[in-house]
């Protein structure tokens, strides 16, 4: 498919950290978040419009999405907990007995060519959906593009860089 990166569409590859997250249920990316927040300054002798409007907090992204791979590294890579087994070759996951925070950065590579970078993500989850014969049971997830420790930009868009190989 031929790329146009004056659009941003097709989810490739989200990585959380440095662990690829599988298959994300189709339709669920949604990029959340919050619209800019103001204030305006409103004058007696200016009925008609605002005479200056402060701004509060820039706009956010919180993206949702349901993830339906739900493998035992998946299970522990969304929710934490404690996977049984050894590497490579697990045979269960316990959910976790303690509060979970999830930090890392988390990266989404679109179709479109471009890659999404959270260089500071915090990821809340919960195992949710259905236990049918007609769907799949998911982890419903969050994420939240906070504030890197370096000051830097709580997310960013960038041409995917190519894959070179042979």
């Amino acid at each position: 498919m031929a790329k146009n990166k004056k659009f941003m569409y097709g989810i490739g590859e989200v990585r959380f950290g440095e662990k690829v997250i599988g298959y994300i249920e189709k339709g669920s990316w949604d990029w959340g978040g919050t619209k800019p927040e103001k204030t305006n300054v409103e004058a007696e002798q200016v009925p008609t419009a605002p005479v200056l409007t402060l701004m509060q907090k820039n706009g956010t992204i919180s993206p949702t999405f349901n993830l339906i791979q739900l493998d035992y590294e998946n299970l522990h890579l969304a929710l934490g907990g404690t996977l049984v087994g050894t590497t490579g070759a697990y045979t269960g996951w316990k959910a976790p007995t303690n509060l979970v925070e999830l930090r890392d950065k988390c990266e989404i590579d679109l179709v479109s060519g471009q890659t999404v970078r959270m260089a500071n993500a915090t990821m809340m989850a919960n195992l949710g959906g259905k236990l049918t014969l007609t769907e799949v049971s998911k982890i419903e997830c969050q994420l939240t593009a906070n504030m890197p420790e370096d000051g830097g930009a709580p997310y960013e868009v960038f041409d995917t860089p190519e894959e070179t190989g042979a």
